[in-house]
């Protein structure tokens, strides 16, 4: 099996899982207990915490453990429009965010009268800080733009979006499940106030998250019960979650540098080859080709793992289940997942068309991805194209000469 499908889940690391075993049937007390094993369990949960904090350089009570990045998002936004509704109710944020972020919103303005502006995205995905700007009102109350986009890579400008709100006085929260334990992250250097990310995307378990909520910041709880997590998020702590999550956001921390050099590498070689031997596709997300030299830090706005290409004249649908066919774990830019037939939403807020946006391919690699394993994919990809273009009454009448293709009117 080749597995070049990061973005939506990563292997936990088998040091991971060593740390968590004894949390599971040997030290499985109750961190909330005053007995020696649950003593065992609180001080694991600390030391995550700890690891965590580390990683984002912020204070190690400002970390609280969830059960995801989707519950962290939801507890950032909800709470604080409830805490700060009295100053006022518009919230903004960007046609390209998560569900967990745009659902959620839609939610608040269903049920709380909330009022959301959704940004506009040039066609690499970048927000405009300057429209960002604009977008602010006396009764802003929330900005939340995420770090790094989950189909197509792009990083935003998270510093001067921080550094907008802070001027204004507005909350400002990132969803940061693409970005931690993948770039460099500083809470204080990018005036974060609260933070999303998920376990599983950096190595460590299913089933933990945190939500970081800098010192300061006066939203409340979002479950009701007992005073676990300083009194904010009620429920027995998910201790072998949490001890996998502190040691996968160490170990990222430890073997992010290396990590990034040989993802990039790994990263912009796959991108030249599919450019170089398939005919007739998109490179969605910013452009590595057009990074100033020695721009490896963020390599041109763009997350070291991720490619993502429209491949036109075919469904992205085919080519996602012929690749797995072969043993080879991708996904499409559009959302197969959910039963839906609409294209991707952040594709289509780029401005591809229905046709391109349908025949999106998402890669996304690791850092134990290996050269021969992009060749075997970038083969089985060429021969699938053919195949799928072969059957296409478009890709006839475009060899014909009676239609024109996108993706020679000039590379975006």
């Amino acid at each position: 099996m080749i597995y070049l499908d990061n973005a939506a889940t990563t292997r936990t690391d088998p040091e991971v899982v060593e740390e968590m075993l004894p949390f599971f049937s040997e030290d499985y007390g109750n961190p909330s207990g005053i007995y020696g094993i649950a003593q065992k369990s609180r001080a694991a949960v600390t030391e995550a915490r700890e690891r965590t904090a580390h990683v984002l350089g912020c204070r190690a009570d400002e970390i609280y453990f969830t059960s995801c990045g989707s519950e962290a998002d939801n507890w950032a936004l909800k709470a604080a429009f409830e805490a700060y509704k009295d100053k006022g109710r518009h919230i903004i944020t960007t046609k390209i965010e998560h569900p967990a972020i745009l659902n959620t919103c839609e939610y608040l303005e269903r049920e709380r009268g909330a009022e959301v502006t959704r940004l506009d995205v040039g066609p690499d995905g970048m927000v405009d800080p300057r429209e960002l700007e604009k977008s602010i009102r006396p009764d802003t109350i929330l900005i939340s733009v995420m770090t790094a986009n989950n189909e197509i890579g792009t990083i935003e400008p998270i510093r001067e979006i921080g550094e907008i709100a802070r001027r204004h006085g507005v909350l400002f929260h990132t969803d940061a499940v693409q970005a931690f334990g993948q770039i460099p992250l500083n809470a204080d250097k990018l005036n974060i106030d609260m933070l999303s990310a998920s376990a599983h995307k950096f190595n460590g378990p299913k089933g933990a998250g945190f939500l970081y909520i800098r010192k300061g910041v006066g939203i409340r709880s979002f479950l009701h019960g007992g005073a676990q997590e300083h009194n904010r998020r009620a429920g027995t702590e998910n201790v072998p979650g949490i001890v996998g999550l502190g040691a996968a956001a160490k170990k990222a921390e430890e073997n992010l540098v290396q990590k990034m050099e040989k993802e990039i590498q790994l990263r912009d070689y796959l991108i030249r080859r599919i450019r170089e031997e398939i005919p007739n596709v998109k490179l969605n997300g910013p452009d590595p080709e057009s990074a100033p030299d020695g721009d490896t830090r963020t390599s041109a706005g763009r997350l070291p793992n991720n490619v993502n290409f429209s491949f036109e004249f075919v469904e992205g649908e085919s080519l996602l289940i012929m690749l797995d066919m072969r043993q080879i774990c991708a996904s499409s830019g559009s959302a197969c997942s959910s039963g839906s037939l609409s294209p991707s939403h952040v594709l289509k807020a780029i401005g591809l068309s229905d046709s391109l946006a349908h025949g999106a391919l998402r890669l996304t690699l690791s850092a134990e991805t290996t050269k021969e394993e992009l060749d075997t994919t970038v083969e089985a990809i060429r021969e699938i194209v053919e195949r799928l273009r072969g059957m296409s009454p478009r890709y006839e009448a475009y060899r014909n000469g009676t239609l024109q293709a996108e993706t020679e009117t000039g590379r975006k």
